[in-house]
């Protein structure tokens, strides 16, 4: 059992709702973990805005003052390096980290997306929940491989499509259950009880 909070390094480039979510979690005492750093690819992001006003370290990285995405992901890694960051959670993240990012923190990096994967992976996942006309859609939270929201599911819950459902309130009922789940996701991982089994994530009693 961990005596130390969990240091966490978060990955924007949009409102950051999801970041909010963890910070309030944590400040409500129910994730044990703290936000070390937030880290933006784009400038106006009010992710960044949210990161400062909770007193956490805010950082853009700009993609165009480097050569590749590798490159780019080398500097993202080294500012989670200098912030001590054990757990790196993409939250509307939107770029794709590159092979050697993943490699380093294999195990190490959540992600949360509005679908019942693997079912509606990559963008715009309620657009093509409703094209598809499933009935029941939802929230995910789970590890990053190399692939586009291929890795280990850790929590996922159900969202039901209404009949009169548009992108943007499917959206709206997903993001609910993304709140939730994602700090969820982040005091089970800081407690030691995910364990990544092949494809499968185990998630152990507490103690």
């Amino acid at each position: 059992m961990r005596t130390t909070p969990l240091v966490l390094g978060v990955l924007v480039s949009g409102r950051g709702s999801n970041l909010q979510a963890i910070l309030d979690a944590i400040e409500g005492g129910r994730c044990p973990a703290r936000v070390a750093v937030v880290v933006s690819d784009q400038a106006e992001a009010r992710a960044l805005n949210r990161a400062r006003a909770a007193g956490v370290k805010a950082v853009h990285l700009d993609p165009q003052g480097h050569a590749d995405r590798a490159s780019f992901d080398d500097a993202i890694a080294r500012v989670l390096a200098e912030h001590g960051v054990e757990l790196a959670c993409l939250a509307g993240y939107m770029r794709l980290l590159s092979p050697g990012f993943v490699a380093a923190y294999r195990g190490r990096i959540l992600n949360v997306h509005p679908a019942l994967l693997p079912a509606f992976a990559g963008l715009h996942a309620q657009r093509q929940a409703l094209a598809y006309g499933v009935k029941v859609s939802g929230a995910t939270v789970h590890f990053v491989d190399e692939g586009v929201d291929t890795g280990p599911i850790i929590l996922q819950a159900a969202v039901p499509v209404r009949e009169d459902d548009t992108e943007d309130t499917l959206a709206a009922r997903i993001l609910v259950e993304e709140h939730r789940l994602y700090p969820e996701a982040i005091r089970l991982y800081a407690e030691g009880r995910v364990e990544i089994v092949g494809r499968r994530v185990r998630i152990r009693s507490a103690p």
